[in-house]
């Protein structure tokens, strides 16, 4: 079992000067923020504000054109590419679940287990080992799927399957957890679930960082926001203050 050390307040993410472009488009043009352990941290904006870009630069998939990026305040993550991210404590939801639907849910929470070295010899080795079921067992009741543990993923509500999803990230147990809109298409209770999940995720080891539209949700779960616009960021504090900031509500709020 790994020790969970409390790292509440600690710097989880460091992002410095952020420059992105895509040919003369400059998507981010130098953004700078913080994100640190124990907290949930919103990212909102309109359209094509740089959150998404924001992702896939902290991912690997984008490279930035300059700046820094540090996971727990030593990892230069621009020095890494995509699966040594992963590997190194980032897991990303995407919008649109990715689960591995003709499998049960426990199978998919099982299939997302790496062991540290991250091979799949080590993988296969260890498929039936104690530790993989423990880990499995926690993650679906930390998730709240115990009950579908064996059903077919394919099978799924549409809330469901997030949640799968978010559990297929934690049971790597990553330092930044990272999900883009993870509410949209959900209904009123999957939505309120979904909340629920995400503040019971909130540790002392773990960041939490969310792309969301809908400012309701985001108002619930969020400690920290940052509004987004052109990529420069305009306002960084709490939602409430947010809805209230003239700025945040003439280019986003208000429309």
């Amino acid at each position: 079992m790994d020790n969970m050390v409390s790292r509440t307040g600690d710097q989880a993410l460091q992002i410095d000067g952020l420059r992105v472009t895509f040919g003369d488009f400059v998507a981010i043009p130098g953004l700078s923020f913080i994100v640190s352990f124990g907290e949930i941290h919103a990212v909102i904006g309109p359209n094509g504000a740089g959150k998404t870009t924001l992702l896939d630069a902290i991912t690997g998939k984008t490279r930035p054109t300059e700046g820094r990026i540090l996971l727990d305040r030593h990892i230069d993550l621009l020095r890494l590419d995509e699966p040594k991210i992963a590997l190194a404590g980032v897991g990303r939801k995407f919008q649109k679940p990715s689960v591995f639907e003709a499998l049960s849910v426990r199978e998919n929470l099982e299939l997302a287990l790496r062991l540290r070295t991250g091979s799949i010899f080590s993988e296969l080795r260890h498929w039936n080992d104690a530790r993989r079921r423990q880990r499995t067992n926690e993650v679906l009741n930390e998730v709240g799927l115990e009950e579908k543990a064996d059903a077919i993923a394919g099978h799924l509500a549409h809330g469901q399957k997030q949640w799968l999803e978010i559990g297929m990230l934690l049971m790597q147990r990553p330092k930044l957890l990272m999900l883009d809109e993870p509410v949209a298409g959900m209904t009123a209770v999957e939505t309120t679930h979904t909340a629920e999940l995400i503040g019971r995720l909130r540790a002392p080891e773990r960041a939490i960082l969310v792309i969301e539209h809908d400012m309701d949700f985001v108002e619930e779960i969020a400690d920290r926001v940052t509004v987004l616009h052109g990529g420069d960021p305009i306002f960084e504090g709490r939602m409430a203050d947010a809805r209230a900031d003239a700025r945040v509500r003439e280019v986003y709020l208000g429309r």
